[in-house]
């Protein structure tokens, strides 16, 4: 395993680390004002990969577009998009779809998790602008080699944490920056949620889908247009069960998934790495039932250690899903939010959730005057990304942003399975003091896919 780490250092350098990081300091996306000579009225081309499903819905946002491919290995999915744009052509392997990339400007990647980085990859090397659901990629060396195709691309990207644009997370994002509460020395984000293996009983009394923890050891019919193998992608070959398809059944196996860590920490976790500036955490411990080898786990809890910003001091983050809850949580010391954001301060704390927020002690702050609104409302997360597209304004959710949270997401995951607490080279990729992390921080692809 240490061989293999050692590999892993050396494929991405220290100096393409720091190339990486100058192009987020330059601000990451320099695009031309137009797109194609085309002004902002005039429509973008675009190529939706994975059109099912959450794939829909992104669809349907950029439907005032051009759509002109659209892909999916579920041919009911590629039919139904097919009917809603009948002039658009139709693809089942996105690979074969960039065989024709001077047919569209721009890419939305709605796959599932593990096939987001060899979808968005090509695009950013063909200079496409993309958006793509969370979590951005599978891994951590995944989300740095994104990270650095978008600094050298240019273009205009966004990944699909679409609360980002809400009103409440701006005004809580500027509350915990103006120092109201203080220097905030920790924080804690919970959700309800439980996406990964649970008791059978628990897993009806909270109307999961599924309680197996094994690989099934039989199969399922393949359901009608399903290009299986396709599906599967880079992950290792298995037999088709009804366990890993249709989502959201495939979130909570770690060869397609990453539980609900990687998936609703994108959305959560957002409001803490964003208001506190966050970065690359220098320690990572979590806890949780045995780690499995193939299944994520329902209940666990992350604790990232991140150094000193600029004149903000060192802050612990916490994070929990399923049946873990903060302390202060299960004291009552804080209303009984099914999920939230805790920031704790040195004067106070706030309390938030997607669409509210609460000053405590609320004795305190009745009557205190709030900062003045410094970040304006979103035109929306799918249009921030298309206005961006057109004029080379930035987007708040761009890879830089969204790859280094998407990499201390997957840490999480990575100190829960290795079992205990580890330290981060971020500019090697590395964990120094748990060699055996290596698998987590980068998988093995299927003979006939590579991410190049």
């Amino acid at each position: 395993m240490a061989q293999a780490s050692e590999m892993f250092a050396t494929r991405i350098t220290r100096r393409q680390f720091a190339r990486g990081a100058a192009g987020a300091a330059a601000g990451i996306f320099a695009a031309p004002a137009v797109v194609r000579g085309r002004n902002l009225n005039d429509r973008l081309h675009i190529a939706a990969i994975g059109v099912g499903g959450r794939g829909a819905a992104n669809l349907e946002s950029v439907a005032s577009e051009e759509i002109v491919a659209v892909c999916d290995v579920h041919g009911p999915n590629l039919d139904r998009a097919g009917s809603l744009f009948p002039h658009a052509r139709r693809d089942k392997d996105f690979r074969r779809l960039f065989d024709r990339s001077n047919d569209f400007d721009a890419v939305v990647v709605s796959t599932t998790e593990h096939t987001h980085a060899f979808a968005t990859l090509p695009a950013l090397q063909l200079k496409k602008h993309v958006y793509c659901e969370k979590p951005l990629t599978h891994d951590v060396y995944e989300a740095r080699v994104i990270r650095e195709a978008t600094a050298r691309a240019k273009v205009a990207t966004q990944m699909g944490i679409q609360i980002h644009a809400g009103d409440n997370y701006r005004r809580v994002v500027e509350l915990v920056r103006s120092g109201l509460i203080g220097p905030v020395r920790e924080a804690h984000v919970w959700v309800g949620r439980a996406w990964g293996w649970q008791s059978e009983a628990a897993a009806r009394a909270n109307g999961d889908i599924v309680s197996v923890r094994d690989r099934p050891p039989g199969t399922s019919p393949i359901p009608m247009g399903l290009d299986w193998d396709l599906w599967l992608g880079p992950a290792p070959a298995r037999p088709f069960h009804e366990v890993y398809f249709p989502g959201p059944k495939w979130y909570r196996w770690w060869d397609f998934g990453n539980g609900t860590m990687s998936d609703l920490g994108s959305h959560w976790i957002d409001l803490a790495f964003w208001a506190l500036d966050l970065d690359a955490p220098r320690t990572i411990e979590a806890s949780g039932p045995p780690p499995h080898p193939e299944i994520a786990p329902a209940s666990m809890r992350a604790a990232y250690e991140y150094g000193p910003r600029g004149e903000r001091p060192a802050v612990r983050v916490t994070w929990y899903q399923g049946e873990e809850k903060p302390e202060v949580w299960r004291r009552g010391e804080i209303p009984k939010w099914d999920s939230g954001a805790l920031f704790v301060g040195d004067k106070g704390i706030i309390l938030a959730d997607y669409g509210k927020h609460i000053l405590l002690p609320e004795s305190r702050f009745r009557d205190v005057e709030r900062p003045a609104s410094s970040i304006p409302k979103s035109i929306g997360h799918h249009a921030e990304w298309i206005r961006a597209c057109k004029t080379g304004e930035p987007t708040t959710c761009n890879f830089e942003y969204a790859g280094r949270l998407t990499e201390a997401n997957h840490l999480g995951n990575v100190a829960y399975r290795v079992g205990r607490k580890i330290t981060w080279n971020a500019a090697n990729l590395t964990c120094p003091d748990a060699p055996e992390a290596a698998p987590f921080l980068r998988r093995e692809y299927r003979p006939g896919w590579t991410l190049v």
